[in-house]
């Protein structure tokens, strides 16, 4: 694994980036494609991501072959077929529908701190994964998904809690996610081997 960076990406090879802006030691898996979306300190996509439109938080495990803010199509047209946006493509007298376009960009994807995003996972527009929410591989999501909450299935739904409410909202409150490099690194050892309410009494959750 290569050494992270808090200066710039690690972007591997044969990856895609458009209009997109990163945090510090963050890393972006091969062939993925990224675009449109803001990247928090400390996240990384594994291998063949395809994600558009998202804002992702701090710490987000994000596996292989998942999908985040996939675009869509017209729904309510005579065509789904993108002729109708992409139309530079096919006639050289017209431009692209940058209405459109527009329209999709705005159509969000939310990610929160300290998530973990199952392999070939799906997350739709406008979704919001609350922060320490699981999302099970093959899960598609169409539904916010509560903070510390695991999610699975197609549509995806609840499985269960990882901690006890007050717990959860005791780590939100903590917001370790927003210390600093040496502070996480003074608190490594914790991380570690401290079960969470041993690791909130210490630090002061």
């Amino acid at each position: 694994m290569p050494s992270l960076s808090a200066d710039a990406p690690t972007i591997h090879p044969d990856c895609e980036i458009t209009d997109t802006s990163f945090g510090a030691y963050t890393e972006i898996g091969r062939g993925s494609r990224v675009a449109h979306s803001d990247i928090g300190d400390y996240s990384y996509c594994d291998r063949y991501c395809d994600i558009a439109n998202a804002r992702i938080g701090k710490f987000a495990n994000i596996a292989s072959f998942t999908r985040i803010g996939a675009t869509d199509h017209p729904l309510d047209r005579a065509s789904l077929h993108h002729f109708m946006y992409r139309s530079a493509s096919y006639w050289d007298d017209v431009q692209d529908d940058t209405d459109w376009f527009d329209h999709r960009r705005n159509r969000l994807a939310h990610i929160g701190h300290d998530t973990w995003i199952g392999h070939n996972a799906q997350i739709k527009p406008e979704v919001t994964i609350g922060h320490g929410a699981v999302v099970a591989s093959g899960a598609v999501v169409t539904r916010d998904v509560a903070p510390y909450s695991i999610v699975a299935g197609l549509p995806a739904k609840p499985v269960r809690d990882r901690f006890p409410p007050a717990i959860s909202e005791r780590l939100i409150a903590l917001g370790w996610w927003d210390w600093s490099h040496d502070q996480l690194r003074a608190a490594l050892l914790d991380f570690r081997r401290l079960s969470v309410e041993a690791f909130l009494e210490k630090h002061g959750g």
